[in-house]
């Protein structure tokens, strides 16, 4: 596989306010999703880009808490190496703002919906060790972060989505050109760049009006588009 294929591992609007701020005693709980601003260089700034994020923030990854076959809490994420499991702790120190706090929010489904969560991650569970979908093709049987997500919630609720597919953009919107990044890596896998085809991006599921905000562990950066 070649570089860029191997560095690809992550790949609207406010809601209401919330207690989201940083809090010692504040416990993850399975079903719990981990919006995270990566640092990985042009990759996850083309996806910060073109979709604002709760609160104007920047994200380019989302994660799903779950226990594995222990029964610990763990990080589902599916990254270049596939659909995996991560600590948590691994998790959130893998970007960090000014005051080396991880930058990453956490959503928690209303309620109304927190009883999809079993079923959500039986799902993920039968996904696990699936690959990664480089192509972002939502009908192949691999899987990109956010895409996985929200099949694994709509299997759940009886097809119904929770989050909401929206056409997929590359296009740079200060320049209205496809950003180069993506030009290279498509090039590189011999497909042609899925303009306009239905996906799901990090930024896009924060702003879920079936999610509440609960926590802040550190500060995420803000969209270019605020």
């Amino acid at each position: 596989m070649k570089p860029l294929l191997i560095n690809l591992s992550f790949l609207t609007f406010t809601l209401l306010l919330c207690n989201c701020s940083s809090h010692p005693d504040f416990k993850l709980k399975e079903g719990d999703l981990l919006f995270q601003d990566v640092d990985c260089g042009p990759f996850c700034d083309a996806i910060e880009a073109v979709t604002e994020g709760y609160n104007n923030y920047n994200f380019s990854h989302v994660g799903l808490v779950m226990q594995d076959t222990n029964g610990d809490l763990k990080v589902m994420e599916a990254v270049s190496q596939g659909v995996i499991l991560t600590p948590i702790d691994s998790f959130l120190s893998r970007s960090s703002d000014i005051h080396h706090r991880p930058k990453v929010i956490v959503g928690r489904l209303k309620s109304e919906f927190t009883h999809l969560i079993p079923e959500t991650i039986a799902f993920i569970h039968s996904k696990m060790n699936a690959k990664y979908d480089p192509y972002f093709d939502i009908d192949n049987d691999k899987y990109y972060c956010s895409e996985l997500i929200h099949l694994a919630f709509k299997a759940a609720n009886k097809n119904q989505p929770i989050f909401n597919e929206t056409p997929m953009t590359f296009i740079a919107p200060d320049t209205q050109n496809t950003y180069a990044i993506w030009e290279t890596y498509f090039k590189e896998l011999n497909y042609t760049i899925p303009e306009g085809q239905p996906g799901l991006n990090p930024g896009g599921m924060s702003c879920s009006t079936h999610l509440d905000i609960v926590h802040k562990y550190g500060e995420p950066t803000k969209s270019a588009l605020e």
